[in-house]
């Protein structure tokens, strides 16, 4: 029984310094998160995109943190890089369409080559852009509303139409 509060007592401080890494890293993620929440609050055209990156970042570093504080302890992490490597690279060719698009939302969302209220054409569908989000740009046309993906709008031309103007009071 001896023995093993020894080998307890000697293994202590690398589970508390593990457990104080990933507290460190999680942490720091929730600064992170916050602080890019706040830049949000004050550019409103880019507040989605930005609360998209807090939270990847927030996510992003609680998840190092948890590999490095499982490093930390000793348990070897090269089986968990490379599974998690191979999930991603599975996850990626098997989701293709959809990241295409969402990474195509991302670049929309950070150019800003037209905004809501603009009149655009592409891939044949025209009509005022009510809002791009991670996968569509979604323009209205009368009663008719269109879902185009954001992958195509990016391999597509786009037309920006001139807005029209307000009829004038007689």
């Amino acid at each position: 029984m001896e023995a093993v509060m020894v080998m307890v007592m000697a293994y202590l401080p690398k589970v508390a310094l593990a457990v104080a890494v990933a507290a460190a890293f999680w942490f720091g993620g929730k600064i992170a998160e916050a602080v890019i929440r706040r830049a949000a609050e004050k550019d409103s055209q880019r507040r989605d995109i930005l609360l998209l990156l807090g939270r990847s970042a927030a996510f992003g570093l609680s998840g190092f943190g948890v590999v490095c504080g499982l490093g930390t302890l000793g348990v070897d992490v090269t089986a968990i890089i490379a599974g998690l490597g191979l999930t991603g690279f599975a996850l990626g060719f098997a989701l293709k369409d959809m990241l295409s698009s969402a990474l195509a939302g991302v670049m929309l969302l950070l150019s800003r080559p037209f905004v809501s209220g603009d009149r655009i054409l592409v891939t044949g569908f025209e009509g005022i852009v009510q809002g791009v989000d991670l996968r569509y740009v979604t323009l209205a046309d009368g009663d008719k509303k269109y879902l185009v993906p954001n992958s195509a709008v990016i391999a597509n031309p786009v037309t920006v139409l001139p807005r029209e103007a307000p009829a004038a009071a007689e």
